[in-house]
């Protein structure tokens, strides 16, 4: 199947190919729809990579079965930016390791709202089901399930107001937000977002999280980029790969008159 994606590629050798997923892509198919995927455009463009069945599948409770060629970890459909992808058996395996151990270093760039009083923080909370809704997740009283453990880091890179008519919100005044370096120390499903819901400043554009709140900067998905990754190749060589801010993030930026740093 070829696939008419349009996917830039960061960084690659005969590993690892890294990629910068485009927001509104899903990485891999979950058996109930037809769209095209990341997983599409590897078996696409790195058909090896498919037809030696790189990585691992995953077994559904009908007997069927969802496969992900390459594919070592993902991120949200509506996330951008970088993406590790293995081309060999060994890579996925060396890689994966990377990630149970918790030391591949990653950094997402992000615009929330509302201001911090410091410049820098780390939030401890574990993430449990949403009692509400069975599409979320929560680190707020009430989560049900089993707790698992998670901690997201974060600085605030610059800070900076929007006045309401931009959303065309009916209130009157300006709209306070933030732009964060975010570095996740642990890789619950949307671990970033749900940590930020939980201290109060939930990200811009959040549909999921923050479905009440006024769409600005333009923004017509959730404000969140993966900026960077840090892994070792099988050698031991450290490699970091970034992915430069998209234009969205380029265009809210200037219009809060921060930095894109």
């Amino acid at each position: 199947m070829s696939s008419t994606i349009q996917i830039p590629i960061l960084y690659e050798d005969s590993e690892v190919v890294v990629i910068n997923k485009p927001a509104g892509l899903v990485v891999h198919p979950d058996g109930r729809t037809n769209e095209e995927t990341l997983v599409d455009w590897i078996s696409s463009h790195y058909p090896d990579i498919a037809q030696k069945e790189v990585g691992e599948s995953i077994k559904l409770t009908d007997g069927g079965e969802i496969k992900k060629p390459g594919v070592v970890h993902r991120i949200d459909r509506e996330t951008s930016g970088v993406l590790l992808i293995a081309k060999t058996q060994e890579s996925f395996f060396n890689l994966k390791s990377q990630f149970q151990a918790r030391t591949i270093k990653k950094n997402y760039k992000t615009i929330c709202y509302g201001f911090f009083k410091e410049p820098k923080g780390m939030i401890n909370k574990v993430i449990g089901r949403s009692a509400s809704d069975f599409r979320k997740w929560s680190a707020e009283f009430g989560a049900r399930g089993e707790l698992r453990e998670a901690s997201t880091e974060y600085k605030v890179l610059g800070q900076g107001e929007v006045d309401a008519t931009e959303s065309k919100d009916r209130s009157e005044g300006e709209i306070k937000l933030s732009y964060l370096d975010v570095f996740p120390h642990t890789g619950r499903t949307h671990q970033i977002r749900v940590h930020l819901k939980a201290i109060g400043h939930p990200i811009v554009c959040d549909a999921l999280y923050a479905p009440k709140m006024p769409r600005v900067l333009g923004f017509k998905r959730i404000a969140l980029h993966a900026s960077s990754i840090v892994f070792k190749l099988q050698n031991g060589r450290e490699k970091k790969v970034e992915a430069p801010l998209p234009p969205d993030f380029q265009d809210g930026l200037a219009t809060l008159e921060i930095a894109g740093v």
